[in-house]
């Protein structure tokens, strides 16, 4: 295997182009997303973690521009100015948050950011209480829990999945110039050398991390499938749910339900534009000593429990 140019250390942000940025908004408040800065012709959405956003949206015709991820220094993005073949140098990002970053195209065309040095923000408070004991009784005993009509709280962006007829092609391009390495593989039920979707997560060594930080599915076209959002619990999972149908009802396309590879529970809307967005919670976390698997599509693909995918989201290619 090439030795990746730098290993980066998770997905930043999603930057998205839409005509009308007052819909957009009011879609990613419902969403869970909270406005960070709006300009004349930008609008960034952050999540209740630190960073500064994890939503960008230009005003323009509908389109997906980037997918974004944090640099581990600014040493690293230079190596990747350097190495890295249609690299742009290492720029100033002139819009809020500032830092420095890397600009790529990776192999079905879709713009990646390579950034480092974004500035970060207090954390947001959060309603919904974690329970570290789980639903013993002891856990809440002598309380009530009470959860009123209210949008989910997005904890972070977790991952990107991109539609390609170049499933082995695109993983190899994500693994030299983003260094991501690869948790599950998953072949045709009628032939193991057929790969039809592969999921890849950071590389942090002994660290656990997400089982996936991008995954790339078998299309007939390239796009972005989805981009996903961690929210704080199942409760809040479905909190969030019950109030987007009751605002968006013909924007739900698939959920809840459990996926298998991964684990995360899941719950997947359009916005105003067709692009897919994911809340999920409760992933699977992995490190290097995990191991590498490979699984039937029959299999791999399919939920847990819920419904399985509809056609309308095997088809998301979102350009």
């Amino acid at each position: 295997m090439v030795e990746p140019i730098i290993r980066v250390a998770d997905i930043a942000w999603i930057r998205l182009r839409s005509p009308d940025l007052d819909t957009q908004e009011a879609f990613l408040s419902d969403f869970g997303l909270v406005r960070a800065v709006r300009l004349n012709d930008k609008l960034f959405m952050r999540a209740a973690d630190p960073s500064h956003h994890v939503h960008i949206t230009e005003k323009g015709d509908p389109a997906v521009i980037a997918i974004a991820f944090r640099a581990r220094s600014e040493d690293d993005l230079k190596k990747l100015a350097r190495e890295a073949s249609g690299a742009s140098g290492v720029e100033n990002l002139d819009e809020p948050g500032g830092g420095k970053r890397v600009r790529l195209t990776e192999y079905n065309g879709m713009g990646i950011e390579v950034v480092h040095g974004v500035e970060t923000l207090t954390p947001l408070p959060i309603e919904t209480r974690v329970l570290n004991a789980g639903y013993a009784k002891q856990a809440r005993a002598g309380e009530f829990l009470r959860i009123g009509a209210r949008p989910s709280q997005v904890k972070r962006m977790g991952h990107a999945v991109i539609s390609t007829p170049h499933v082995e092609e695109s993983v190899a391009w994500a693994h030299q110039h983003l260094g991501i390495v690869r948790s599950d593989d998953v072949h045709l039920d009628d032939d193991e050398n057929e790969l039809f979707a592969s999921f890849n997560r950071v590389d942090d060594g002994d660290g656990f991390v997400d089982h996936h930080v991008m995954m790339f599915g078998r299309h007939a076209s390239s796009g972005l499938n989805h981009v996903s959002y961690e929210v704080q619990d199942l409760d809040d999972l479905a909190a969030g749910h019950d109030y987007l149908k009751a605002r968006h009802p013909d924007r739900h396309l698939w959920g809840i339900g459990r996926h298998t590879l991964g684990a995360q529970i899941f719950d997947y809307w359009q916005d105003p534009y067709g692009r897919l967005h994911e809340h999920w919670t409760d992933s699977d976390v992995l490190n290097n000593h995990s191991g590498y698997r490979r699984h039937k599509r029959s299999l791999g693909m399919r939920s847990q429990w819920g419904t399985q995918a509809p056609q309308a989201f095997r088809d998301a290619a979102s350009r």
